[in-house]
């Protein structure tokens, strides 16, 4: 999905006085009708406010988030993408996104407000059936992406679905 690909040293991810922090921070942009970033789900381990147009947030690894972005200008919407992430370990390889340090695994990439707009239903869908969409089987978003991508409509995530990638997790553990 993206060629940019590096190893996580977390090094140069660690915000002034958070020296060798290991947590994926993103930055959100807010400003009404120009310019918009959100985080959709995800569990933030810490916020910082940075001024009353921006905040930074940060996520633990393996933490999955998912991260809106969403800009117009007077003649409407220039720009729409969803990033679904997982938050990287120390030495593991990592894709860049702009606004996230140090970056990290994408499992969806998907721009263009219709795309958008059926991930985010897609998301509303699984947390229909009761499950936090950041606990969903990661192969799930990755799914999403492909069949998207590819113009199709992605498979329903079920409860038997979930229940398996609860039961791989903790094989695996």
């Amino acid at each position: 999905m993206n060629d940019r690909v590096r190893v996580s040293e977390h090094s140069s991810a660690s915000p002034p006085g958070i020296p060798g922090s290991t947590l994926t921070h993103v930055e959100l942009v807010w400003i009404e009708k120009r310019i918009e970033h959100w985080i959709r789900f995800g569990r933030v381990a810490q916020e910082r406010i940075i001024d009353r147009r921006r905040r930074a947030v940060s996520f633990r690894s393996n933490a999955v988030f998912a991260f809106v972005r969403w800009s117009s200008n007077c003649f409407g919407t220039i720009r729409s993408r969803i990033d679904i992430v997982r938050a990287v370990s120390r030495g593991e390889p990592y894709s860049t996104l702009p606004s996230v340090r140090p970056g990290g695994e994408l499992l969806l990439s998907i721009h263009g407000w219709p795309k958008v707009e059926r991930v985010l239903r897609a998301i509303d869908a699984v947390e229909a059936i009761g499950v936090d969409a950041c606990d969903a089987a990661p192969e799930h978003w990755c799914h999403v992406h492909n069949r998207l991508t590819a113009g199709l409509e992605p498979r329903v995530y079920s409860i038997d679905r979930h229940r398996a990638w609860l039961q791989r997790r903790e094989l695996r553990s």
